[in-house]
Formats: C-alpha cells, structure tokens, sequence
C-alpha cells in the first residue's frame, strides 16, 4: 500500500456545488499525479465515493484549487476539476461558477487575502477559461 500524506483542504458548499477547496501549493502539480491524488480524495472511481469526500453525484464531486496569483491586479488564481464518480477520469477542461462562488471566501479564510474593513475584495483568475 503505498503512503498516505495528509493534504489539508476545507469542505465548502458553493452555489449549488459542494466539494474540497484545496491551496495549490499542497496538491502536486504534475497532472498525472494530481488527478490520482484527486481521485483518491474523493473516492473515485465508486459509484457510491465511500472511501472519500464525493458525494456520489457531480454536483458533489468537484474540487476547487486555490493560490497566491502572479499576475497584476489579481489576489488569487483558481483552478476547477471534475472528478468523475464512476471513472478515474479528472477534468481541468471546463470551469465551475459555482465552485467559484467558494473561492473569495476560501482566499480570505485561509489567509491568501487579508480581510479589509467591512468588505473585502477578491479578483480571481480563473486558470480553466482564463
């Protein structure tokens, strides 16, 4: 069995989405290894995601990714994925309004942006659709 890491993540509801909002920094970047590391997260390939934090409906097996952006003007990027329920499939190809909602959110809860008085502003760079 090979060893397991703990990968910090925060579940949150967004719109009418639910699933794990993730800091990048803690998922690996290489594709192939990120998808496995997704897949087991969630549970996937089941039908049922019992061994995971999918809820055994699309809605509800989506991962939102979430980090410090490089770019001008923009507080945070975030990348979508689409864990399939039922096959080791992960799509970074679409994007998620919904999972998106969760994103300002999750920047300010885990200290990627400092609150700022009353209100505080997110821009978000939305790496799936740029």
């Amino acid at each position: 069995m090979p060893a397991q890491h703990p990968i910090p993540c925060i579940l949150m509801r967004g719109g009418t989405s639910k699933g794990p909002y993730f800091k990048m920094q803690d998922i690996p970047q290489d594709p192939d290894i990120r998808a496995r590391v997704l897949l087991a997260a969630m549970g996937s390939p089941d039908i049922r995601q019992i061994d995971g934090l999918g809820g055994a409906d699309t809605l509800t097996s989506k991962v939102a990714m979430v980090g410090p952006s490089s770019r001008e003007g923009v507080d945070v990027d975030y990348l979508f994925a689409q864990v399939s329920v039922d096959k080791a499939i992960v799509d970074t190809s679409p994007s998620c309004g919904n999972m998106l909602s969760g994103v300002g959110p999750f920047a300010i809860e885990t200290g990627m942006v400092p609150v700022s008085g009353e209100r505080t502003s997110v821009v978000i760079y939305d790496i799936n659709t740029q």
